[in-house]
């Protein structure tokens, strides 16, 4: 009789990869010990072995996710590190929407988390930012990127980046809604990723005019 196939062992990182399974699927109110015990095929109680409570897995969702962002190469310069920061974190966010609150909310309290925005403040004060202003940039450019992956996926954009699905499909009356309808009719001209870049060269811009007025 062969013998039967062991069961793999859990741990720590697979708690934490199946709370953001869990929640990628079902959304964060899904999460809870009895919800994640079943998804790892044990009961709730055999959790408090690897993680103290639902708090901490929260943090370490949330230092999972920040480990995922890559700090890059600060010697590009300024403008280039920022630039290249916002496409990271808007490629690690769009693959958990659900998570932008529960960053804001968990806040910078792990290694991962801290060292990134450490590193992302450090980009903008050795540019010549003020400590004022690197705060200014640094909410500036994360509220940009947080609420443009909102938008992007409760338009539920369609996989090529084009966003003619996500405009309004009922037919509009010009005479009422002009402005509006000369949009929508444009619409295939439009896409998400478009954008995505146009606001961040208009903040990236209106930044560095910013800095170079302070001088």
């Amino acid at each position: 009789m062969p013998s039967p196939t062991p069961r793999t062992p859990l741990t720590r990182e697979r708690v934490v990869r199946a709370a953001i399974g869990l929640a990628d699927r079902e959304g964060l109110a899904a999460l809870t010990m009895r919800r994640l015990g079943a998804e790892l095929g044990v009961q709730a109680m055999s959790l408090y072995k690897h993680v103290s409570s639902k708090d901490q897995i929260l943090d370490e969702v949330v230092e999972e996710i920040f480990g995922g962002i890559e700090v890059t190469d600060l010697d590009a310069g300024w403008e280039e590190a920022m630039r290249q920061r916002a496409h990271a974190t808007r490629t690690a966010l769009s693959a958990h929407p659900w998570a932008i609150g529960l960053l804001e909310s968990r806040g910078a309290s792990g290694p991962a988390s801290t060292r990134y925005v450490d590193a992302v403040l450090g980009c903008l004060r050795s540019a010549g930012f003020s400590l004022e202003d690197a705060a200014h940039a640094f909410w500036t450019l994360d509220s940009f990127v947080y609420g443009h992956v909102l938008q992007e996926s409760r338009a539920s954009a369609p996989p090529d980046g084009r966003a003619e699905e996500a405009a309004p499909t009922a037919d509009l009356d010009s005479s009422d809604y002009p402005h509006l309808a000369e949009v929508v009719a444009r619409a295939s001209e439009f896409s998400v990723d478009a954008e995505f870049d146009y606001g961040l060269e208009l903040i990236l811009a209106a930044l560095s005019g910013a800095r170079a007025r302070r001088g």
